[in-house]
């Protein structure tokens, strides 16, 4: 049981170390030596492990990807089928991605472009903000005019965007810019009754602000 916890420990140790070596210089130029020194393991304990990077990174990525599932899940679970759970998801998913480095790394590989195997954690995030909107779409939740696929497209897009440049600067991954997100595109995206119903700084705030009154946006006249 000790050794099975300490094999536990060190793999752990592993895919941390090298989830942030991925996001720092991405999957070419990192080494498995620079990985196992950051990990604090030798290279024969990371062999045991991971026999080369490529299943590090697929380390890596999968535990990014379980990550976002829960948290996808977790809003879909709390808010239904409505657009906000779209808006906590985009939140939280922001959120995680500034302080789990293991999330981070994660889609610093889906990203790099020069990795021969592609990722297909961003295709994941992808396919639940669709359905979302469809499932939106049906509901009626959507203004008239807007389709679930254009919906869909512009916030893949704009995530996409700030996580790309939260990997440089994590001001770009605030709940205050992505509220500045939400306050523009919601009232386009849905009807003003809906609109009243949603709170574009996620319906759950940090834990260290307190709670208050949401401005209430108003729907552009069509």
């Amino acid at each position: 049981m000790v050794q099975q916890e300490r094999a536990a420990r060190t793999r752990r140790a592993l895919i941390q170390a090298a989830a942030e070596v991925f996001a720092e210089v991405g999957f070419v130029h990192a080494s498995l030596g620079a990985i196992s020194q950051r990990a604090g393991v030798s290279n024969g304990a990371l062999y045991f492990h991971f026999a080369n990077k490529s299943m590090l990174a697929q380390a890596v990525e999968a535990e990014a990807a379980e990550s976002v599932r829960r948290l996808t899940e977790g809003a879909r679970a709390r808010q239904g089928d409505s657009l906000q759970a779209v808006v906590d998801a985009t939140h939280e998913l922001m959120g995680t991605l500034a302080r789990d480095v293991v999330v981070r790394g994660g889609f610093k590989l889906a990203g790099d472009i020069a990795r021969p195997a592609k990722s297909p954690l961003r295709k994941e995030w992808q396919r639940w903000v669709e359905d979302s909107l469809r499932l939106a779409e049906r509901s009626g939740a959507l203004a008239d005019g807007v389709s679930w696929a254009d919906a869909a497209r512009v916030i893949v897009a704009a995530t996409t965007g700030l996580e790309v440049l939260g990997a440089k600067d994590a001001s770009w991954l605030s709940r205050q810019n992505v509220t500045r997100f939400w306050e523009l595109l919601l009232p386009r995206l849905t009807g003003r009754r809906a609109l009243n119903t949603l709170v574009c700084s996620g319906s759950r705030p940090p834990a260290d602000l307190p709670a208050r009154a949401q401005p209430q946006l108003t729907a552009p006249e069509r």
